[in-house]
């Protein structure tokens, strides 16, 4: 358990843990993205995060994977994924911030504030030089959200995901030199 703040901890993940994954992303990941999907959003959920996908992402190397606890309760998980280049940039030492989920009962209330600089705090240790992130166009709170952070775009790519609507497939890379 890694300490953020006296309210906020993250806790690595287990495979033992891929059925409390599976719920809590069935609760915070369909409550913000099932309009984006043909199905609801469950095929991407039984896709990311059943067990067989849990266990090859937990394999993987140079990444780290929490739950996010909020006064010791589960509300959200955290990806990164270290050393990860980002197009263009291959000159800087970055990480890729993978994932980054939290329960709509909990923003606004500074969690996801306090999570990036935590990691930006960890990647400066390491000696990154730099953060960054996909972030989905039609969820613009998000992108203002990283530019309020200081981080700025960087391209764009569309989603191949046949159950997903035309309409939100577009996805930006935003970035944050530290």
């Amino acid at each position: 358990m890694i300490k953020i703040s006296n309210s906020i901890q993250i806790k690595e993940i287990q495979v033992v843990d891929f059925k409390i994954l599976n719920t809590l992303m069935n609760d915070v990941y369909k409550d913000a993205y099932k309009d984006f999907w043909k199905d609801g959003g469950d095929w991407y959920l039984q896709n990311q995060f059943s067990k067989s996908n849990l266990e090859k992402e937990l394999s993987e190397d140079k990444t780290s994977y929490y739950f996010v606890l909020f006064n010791a309760e589960i509300v959200g998980i955290f990806r990164i994924l270290w050393d990860k280049k980002l197009l263009r940039l291959e000159n800087k030492k970055s990480l890729k911030l993978h994932r980054i989920y939290l329960h709509k009962n909990t923003q606004g209330k500074g969690i996801g504030k306090q999570l990036l600089a935590w990691l930006e705090e960890e990647a400066i240790k390491k000696q990154y030089e730099m953060i960054w992130l996909d972030t989905m166009d039609e969820k613009p709170q998000a992108f203002e959200f990283y530019k309020k952070l200081g981080y700025q775009y960087h391209s764009h790519c569309f989603l191949d995901f046949e159950l997903l609507f035309d309409n939100v497939r577009k996805m930006s890379q935003v970035y944050k030199v530290l």
